[in-house]
């Protein structure tokens, strides 16, 4: 996982990883179920981690723990993600396995007292997020939800500005979320549609943003969108209209009667486009896309950078995701409340399925 860091990223990095070396108590001992690609991500992470220590880890493919294990120096490894959740070592547990296990393994952990980092989503349905949310919540464990964009340096940077008052009152923000090129046919059918899937990012992000400086939650939603890139995937119209689609616009309506613009699309030619500006009644802030190097070049054919924007979500979103595993460990080990909490799971995919809603119905959705 290779990625060029800003000063600035590697920083906040840095304050992070000092703050948990300073503050930890005891070992914090974790296990991760799934090693995958973002299961080896958090792991790196976790085996770097002052006070934290990986004790096992599982995964379906036998060939890929051993060599995981063996990697980041975990001493145990399993193909049972159950042996994980309920080895006595284990303190809290870190879900990265695929998206249908993550409710039963969320309320396996809170039965066995185990906190719970987990990858979006909670579940596959609301029904299944508010159980499984509900069965923590009695059960008295920390859940934190990964919306890694929370953690990203700039976005990270421009919610603690608004929270501060730098541009006053959030009256309106535009969201731009384009990827470098869409998915395969495989990953779009059954994958929950554009709004479930892609979009979901970019409506907790706007929830976050408008209510940096206090409860300001979404009223009302209307969505809209068109298949302009892929038309391979037209043929999902009658199982999933969401699914024919590669490209959205949406608005969302916030208490405060301020407004978030959103469009997202499944490919930009340039790389990955994350653009935020946010408009307040004191001022303007603007977030533009994270480069690999900050070089210019200057010619007789062009002025600009040299490169493209990052065009893969790893690199892109490197530093993001090593950030929200430390603050997870953090959180645990300070005692504090986690964020995103399952909540704003929960309050992400409300809003997904109501942009599916207005969507299908060509109508806003309160």
């Amino acid at each position: 996982m290779a990625a060029t860091l800003t000063a600035a990223a590697r920083r906040s990095s840095a304050s992070l990883t000092s703050l948990l070396l300073k503050r930890h108590a005891s070992t914090l001992k974790v296990g991760v179920i799934g090693a995958g690609r973002i299961g080896r991500v958090h792991l790196e992470t976790l085996a770097g981690v002052p006070g934290v220590q990986p004790v096992i880890l599982s995964d379906v493919v036998e060939p890929v723990l051993k060599e995981v294990t063996a990697q980041y120096g975990v001493p145990n490894y399993t193909l049972d993600g159950d042996e994980v959740i309920n080895h006595p070592d284990v303190q809290a547990v870190w879900i990265c396995s695929p998206s249908q296990f993550h409710a039963d393994q969320i309320k396996k952990c809170a039965k066995a007292g185990k906190h719970v980092f987990c990858e979006k989503p909670i579940a596959t349905d609301l029904n299944g997020t508010i159980e499984a949310i509900k069965v923590a919540d009695e059960a008295g464990i920390k859940l934190m939800t990964a919306f890694q964009r929370r953690f990203d340096p700039s976005f990270a940077r421009l919610h603690k500005a608004i929270a501060e008052g730098s541009v006053g009152e959030p009256i309106s923000a535009i969201l731009q979320s384009r990827d470098p090129s869409p998915p395969p046919f495989s990953y779009v059918k059954g994958g929950g549609g554009l709004f479930k899937d892609m979009a979901i990012h970019d409506l907790d992000i706007a929830r976050w943003l408008m209510g940096a400086r206090g409860k300001n939650d979404v009223v009302q939603v209307y969505a809209t969108g068109h298949c302009f890139i892929d038309p391979e995937i037209k043929q999902l119209e009658k199982s999933n209209p969401s699914e024919a689609i590669d490209t959205a616009f949406i608005q969302l309506t916030f208490e405060n009667g301020g407004n978030v613009t959103i469009n997202v699309c499944r490919r930009a030619t340039y790389g990955y486009d994350q653009r935020v500006e946010f408009f307040g009644k004191e001022g303007t802030l603007m977030h533009d896309n994270l480069y690999p190097n900050n070089v210019h070049l200057w010619n007789g054919q062009s002025t600009g950078r040299i490169d493209l924007p990052h065009n893969f979500f790893m690199s892109r979103y490197a530093e993001a995701y090593k950030n929200e595993t430390i603050a997870f460990c953090q959180t645990l080990q300070e005692g504090k409340a986690p964020s995103p909490s399952g909540h704003d799971g929960k309050m992400a995919l409300v809003l997904a399925m109501a942009c599916d809603k207005s969507f299908k119905e060509k109508r806003p959705v309160k």
